[in-house]
């Protein structure tokens, strides 16, 4: 049996999850989620908990159990405390600014970048002197707050030798050493 599939999801307070048919709704205070189940899984709400449930044994089902249990996980995260990632911009002259929904990017090029998001993401940035600057998006939803950070950063990925470019706060980059390393 699946070792994360049959652990059960709890419920935090303020937190509704109702099942019907084939489709599970989580509502909280950061919003509502609903996603889909396949035939062959069951998911049941017993009080505080959710249980995912497979109806065999076989190889499609096994991987679906797993899979069910940790997006409902997510749902009952995402709608109760939320999701946030943030992003540095690292290069001279690289800017961020927002209007409401739309992200303004200022990344090197001959032009702006003026990139739409999601009414369901909320989107914050941020100019620190002496710092780089930051965007910052939360949603409920973490598979929209994360589709939706990698399309921001494939639009100036980091290079390996000066590290410009769009990172994740936090992250360590793997870096080169250039051209004066290769003349000892």
């Amino acid at each position: 049996m699946s070792r994360i599939g049959k652990l059960p999801v709890t419920i935090p307070a303020k937190v509704e999850v109702k099942v019907d048919k084939n489709t599970v709704h989580v509502k909280g205070p950061k919003g509502e989620l609903s996603q889909r189940i396949v035939d062959g899984v069951t998911v049941k709400v017993d009080g505080s908990s959710v249980l995912v449930e497979r109806a065999t044994n076989q190889k499609n089902h096994r991987a679906l159990h797993g899979l069910y249990r940790s997006l409902i996980n997510n749902m009952v995260i995402g709608v109760s405390t939320g999701f946030k990632k943030q992003q540095e911009l690292v290069g001279v002259g690289y800017k961020a600014s927002n209007q409401g929904q739309m992200l303004d990017l200022v990344l090197g090029y001959s032009h702006h970048f003026v990139f739409e998001l999601p009414k369901e993401i909320k989107v914050t940035t941020k100019q620190d002197k002496g710092g780089n600057p930051t965007i910052i998006l939360e949603s409920a939803d973490k598979q929209l707050v994360g589709q939706v950070a990698a399309k921001i950063r494939s639009l100036r990925t980091p290079e390996p030798y000066k590290g410009k470019g769009i990172k994740f706060t936090g992250e360590i980059l793997r870096r080169k050493a250039g051209k004066s390393a290769a003349k000892k």
